[in-house]
């Protein structure tokens, strides 16, 4: 039996799942997300807690078990909760601005770099720090990686954009004679 799998979902009160064949839809105070109904598990909804059990105990079955549970449950705590990436950005003479859900750095190209923010996503920055919100874990988790893949943190002088929690390993120069 998958671990994450057989955990029930708490519903809180305000958000309603609609199970449908091919889809399942999550309705809640921040907004409306639709999660794929795998094929070889069923969702059930009763009385405030989402039940995922698997069909069969073929390979397959077993793998979507925990996926669709998680699936679930990151749909449930995004439109209650929402989800947030921080990330900072270092080095000198690097500038971060937002407007209109557009960030514009100065990262030490030739060039200023521009970054539009997909729907759905809200982008914000203060000072020398960025943060990604919105209610599709997924998405905020793949904006938040393209805008460190503008300029990645390097080895030797720590300069780049880096997750918060992110911890970056130095390395020492070029020993001299």
């Amino acid at each position: 039996m998958s671990r994450i799998g057989k955990l029930p979902i708490e519903i809180p009160s305000g958000v309603t799942i609609t199970v449908d064949s091919d889809v399942i839809t999550v309705k809640g105070a921040k907004g409306e997300l639709t999660v794929p109904h795998l094929s070889d598990v069923t969702v059930a909804v009763d009385e405030g807690v989402a039940t995922v059990t698997r069909n069969d105990d073929e390979r397959i079955a077993k793998a979507q078990h925990g996926l669709q549970r998680a699936l679930l449950n990151n749909a449930v705590v995004g439109v209650t909760q929402g989800f947030e990436k921080k990330l900072e950005v270092n080095g000198v003479g690097f500038r971060v601005a937002t407007s209109n859900n557009e960030l514009d750095m100065a990262l030490g190209f030739s060039h200023p770099v521009k970054y539009k923010a997909p729907a759905g996503v809200t982008i914000t920055s203060e000072k020398m720090a960025i943060t990604v919100t919105g209610i599709d874990k997924q998405q905020v988790g793949q904006v938040a990686a393209e805008i460190r893949s503008l300029k990645k943190p390097e080895p030797y002088k720590g300069k780049g954009i880096k997750y918060a929690d992110e911890v970056v390993l130095r390395k020492a120069g070029k020993a001299g004679k």
